[in-house]
């Protein structure tokens, strides 16, 4: 039961503080120096080697291209050291995204991703994004 309750703790903690743009460079207080980050894509799937530095550097790169975006977690259940979230992030399409010149359009982008907590820390996470969706937003926007 600890163990379920501290997963819960840092995931939520580390969505609300560092995922969601607040403050990317306190990843270091969530994550492990390396996070094992498997980026589920059924074109191309892989798992990549993320820091604390990285990952700040990820969000930033989130904030130039969406703004400053909201981030709402739909659901969240905790296993032992695993805990699976659905959210969205709610943005603007304020840079080139694959692509597309900037519209301001809102874009929403669906992700579910399960986060392995060991000892305090994210040591790694899968994560599956709407991929599709936000093309298709991008797409109706340049219209």
């Amino acid at each position: 039961m600890i163990e379920a309750e501290s997963t819960r703790n840092v995931v939520t903690s580390f969505l609300q503080i560092v995922r969601s743009g607040r403050s990317p460079e306190r990843a270091g207080e969530f994550l492990a120096p390396v996070v094992l980050a498997h980026q589920v894509q059924s074109e191309d799937p892989r798992t990549v080697e993320r820091t604390p530095e990285d990952y700040a550097g990820h969000v930033q790169e989130m904030i130039e291209a969406w703004g400053e975006f909201e981030l709402n977690i739909e659901e969240l259940l905790v296993d032992g050291n695993k805990a699976h979230v659905r959210f969205c992030q709610i943005g603007r399409h304020v840079a080139t995204v694959e692509g597309f010149a900037p519209t301001q359009s809102p874009v929403r982008q669906y992700n579910s991703v399960v986060y392995q907590v060991d000892n305090g820390l994210i040591t790694q996470y899968w994560m599956h994004i709407d991929r599709a969706g936000v093309t298709a937003q991008l797409l109706s926007a340049n219209l």
